[in-house]
């Protein structure tokens, strides 16, 4: 118990130096100072006579205090990397710089949307060798592809925050556009920019072999289905948002559903527990295992990205706790995976807003829907309809806080629309996914899942329409502060608490 409550202390003291980093400057000195403290209180401890109690408080005083320099220090590392100079000289001026596209291109209406690694700046007829990232937007065409060497034509500027009517905005009424690219080491933008190709090949061999999977998977499906039912399978099954057009964007999120095109923990989650009851007559074991394979499937289908890479973590965390049908234990794990993935990137706790939707996701699924589901007595259990429900509530209760502090918008018929659509995405993904996959054999053998995926997907976008369309479906809410949303989660977790107490003693 003792090592359990030191464990519990020292991730909270971590996780609280990153969450605090993210606001204030406390430097690497800050940070040593602590350590140095905690070792004065360890030998004070350690030396001094007092009674055992004091003892113990001094000892968890220490592992906070060392826990949260260790924090502290983490996120300075990642924060202090040194900017180029010749990059930060020519802010602000016309440059022609060379770089290798580092991550899949976005292709929106009007333009693509390139993440470029710049090695070369030309100034004053010198070539100059740089390092930095850059958000690069250019023509559709000629068409670009992630390892791809161009030459880039344009101004050089820093991003700059968006206002509120771009959406993803704090209560303060702007999005943190800044802090947000800030988190991937991006820190300038070229905006119009020229684009020429040089040469490819020039990225990761195995991600190009996945992109490569992707984008098939995504020609296999536009073949069969046509616009816009095509690219709102693209976006359920991959998070492909830049194939769905602005105006079906909006009417999503009016309608309280944009978490259905983003690629989380529970869409994932959602499919993998499709394929367990298709597997459901085959022994116990086999169900479970054609889970996590088709997991497996959709991270790569997804091109392993850092984001479907987190989702299929959450997803797989969420099959754990169906495995041993311990929830403490699925809730370890996804501690344990969320501490991992905020070690390796500390700034995705406070600016990366898809992983902390699929986080909050997946512990609704965890603790909050096995409570509603003991509640929701009326409903039936056939097609899996109480725990479609059960879960979908629970999920939008956890996330929403979230969305109003982030994105000032509530949308007044997101329960219903929910309920109405997240019945049918089970079937939409798990077909949508086998017309993808047997498009790589005949494109005629996938006929026939295509056709009702188009059935089901035509359905979706017709009740989001209708809910979207009402002139209540929406409203802005610009009052919804961190602290009234931090006042939020805490009556939930003590909601939780007491209602896991009372499912216990029953």
């Amino acid at each position: 118990m003792k090592n359990n409550f030191s464990l519990i202390i020292s991730i909270v003291a971590f996780i609280l130096a990153i969450f605090l980093c993210s606001f204030f400057k406390f430097g690497i000195t800050f940070a040593f100072f602590l350590i140095f403290l905690s070792i004065i209180l360890f030998l004070f401890r350690k030396f001094v006579a007092i009674d055992f109690e004091s003892k113990q408080k001094i000892y968890l005083l220490v592992i906070f205090l060392f826990s949260f320099a260790l924090g502290v220090i983490r996120y300075e590392i990642k924060d202090s990397k040194p900017l180029d100079i010749n990059l930060e000289n020519n802010v602000g001026n016309k440059v022609i710089i060379s770089g290798v596209i580092s991550d899949e291109p976005t292709r929106k209406e009007k333009q693509a949307i390139l993440v470029v690694d710049f090695k070369n700046i030309i100034v004053s007829s010198s070539t100059l060798t740089v390092s930095g990232k850059g958000i690069v937007s250019t023509d559709l065409y000629p068409e670009l592809k992630y390892g791809d060497m161009i030459n880039i034509s344009g101004k050089l500027e820093k991003p700059t925050n968006i206002s509120n009517s771009s959406g993803n905005a704090t209560s303060a009424g702007e999005f943190d556009y800044i802090s947000y690219l800030g988190k991937d080491d991006i820190f300038y933008k070229i905006d119009f920019a020229k684009a020429k190709l040089v040469s490819s090949g020039h990225g990761n061999i195995i991600k190009s072999i996945l992109f490569k999977i992707k984008n098939s998977f995504t020609d296999n499906i536009e073949k069969t289905i046509s616009a816009p039912e095509s690219s709102l399978l693209s976006g359920i099954l991959l998070g492909a948002k830049s194939s769905i057009d602005k105006n079906t964007s909006d009417i999503f999120r009016k309608a309280g559903l944009s978490h259905i095109v983003a690629l989380s923990g529970y869409n994932i989650t959602v499919v993998a527990d499709a394929i367990m009851k298709a597997f459901s007559f085959l022994p116990h074991t086999f169900g479970f295992l054609g889970g996590i394979i088709g997991i497996i499937l959709f991270v790569i289908m997804a091109g392993a990205s850092s984001t479907a890479v987190r989702a299929g973590v959450m997803a797989l965390i969420v099959i754990l706790a169906q495995i041993t049908r311990r929830n403490y234990q699925a809730g370890r794990a996804l501690i344990v995976a969320g501490l991992i993935m905020v070690i390796i990137n500390p700034k995705i706790l406070v600016f990366d807003i898809s992983f902390e939707l699929s986080f909050l996701a997946t512990i609704a699924i965890i603790y909050v829907a096995p409570i509603l589901k003991t509640k929701f007595t009326f409903i039936t259990e056939k097609f899996g309809m109480r725990d479609i429900i059960s879960s979908t509530i629970s999920a939008q209760i956890l996330v929403l806080p979230l969305i109003l502090y982030k994105m000032g918008l509530l949308s007044l018929v997101a329960l219903p629309a929910n309920i109405l659509v997240l019945a049918f995405i089970p079937a939409t993904m798990l077909f949508g996914f086998i017309t993808g996959a047997l498009g790589f054999l005949w494109i005629p053998l996938s006929l026939p899942f295509a056709w009702i995926s188009w059935v089901l997907l035509a359905y979706i976008i017709s009740v989001s329409n209708f809910f979207a369309s009402l002139p209540f479906s929406s409203v802005n809410i610009t009052w919804f502060s961190f602290s009234i949303m931090a006042i939020c989660y805490i009556i939930i977790a003590v909601w939780v608490i007491y209602q896991n107490k009372q499912l216990i003693k029953k």
